[in-house]
């Protein structure tokens, strides 16, 4: 077969296969914003208040692990544990502990008032994430490395992919969507990337158990399957392709 006409036919399949591009300053969620410029080329510093706004209580779950030391007391020191399928732990002159749902420093103060109870004078508890199992986000989808991530401190829609080690070559910006269930009902978001990267509306908070899956662009990938069926030639062909 002659080499142009097979070149027409992929054009005409990859065309037929894009989706239309996006009119600037358009969003997948419909929003529109309006981002500041910082004067003189130049980001202000953040303040103390926008670094602590970046984090976000950790609450223990099932089957993570925990360090628990009581300060000046060796045999209460350094004591690894897990929690159960419950979420519970067990820990000496504290005894069994529903941990599930609290954030560590919750669980630090019930071991503190049950050794007090156990006539511990003034103990003092510190619990230290060591594995976390419970807390996890999926990312799936175009992403270079699919996987459970933990989810420690404020995550995004931005950061979760990051994490995945970025969108791989067949991605589709514009067709990003995040599965949630809330109060028992399942819920899904669609996000855009691209404008999100334009700073058109915030990069969306991502919590435990959300389910991210990057869409494919069939465009990109039918053009590349079929570069690979034709025969070899003395010139590039160029084909633009809209995402």
């Amino acid at each position: 077969m002659d080499v142009r006409l097979v070149f027409l036919l992929l054009c005409a399949v990859v065309g037929g296969c894009a989706h239309p591009k996006l009119a600037a300053g358009a969003v997948a969620s419909g929003g529109t914003g309006v981002v500041p410029v910082a004067a003189n080329g130049t980001l202000p510093p953040p303040e103390r208040s926008d670094l602590l706004a970046e984090t976000r209580p950790y609450y223990i779950g099932p089957f993570d692990r925990l360090v628990i030391d009581v300060v000046g007391i060796e045999e209460l020191s350094k004591k690894e544990v897990q929690t159960d399928a419950g979420g519970r732990i067990s820990f000496p002159l504290a005894g069994i502990i529903e941990a599930a749902g609290k954030t560590p420093a919750e669980v630090e103060q019930i071991i503190e008032q049950r050794l007090r109870a156990a006539y511990v004078r003034d103990p003092q508890v510190t619990i230290n994430l060591k594995e976390i199992v419970s807390q996890v986000v999926t990312v799936d989808g175009q992403v270079k490395q699919p996987g459970l991530y933990p989810v420690v401190g404020r995550m995004t829609l931005m950061r979760a992919v990051a994490t995945a080690k970025g969108l791989d070559e067949f991605a589709r910006l514009e067709d990003v969507v995040v599965f949630r269930t809330v109060n028992g009902q399942k819920m899904a978001g669609l996000y855009n990337l691209k404008a999100i990267r334009r700073g058109s509306y915030d990069d969306p908070e991502i919590y435990a158990n959300d389910v991210v899956v990057v869409g494919e662009s069939q465009a990109r990938r039918l053009f590349k399957d079929g570069l690979q069926l034709l025969p070899a030639i003395v010139t590039p062909l160029i084909l633009l392709l809209r995402r």
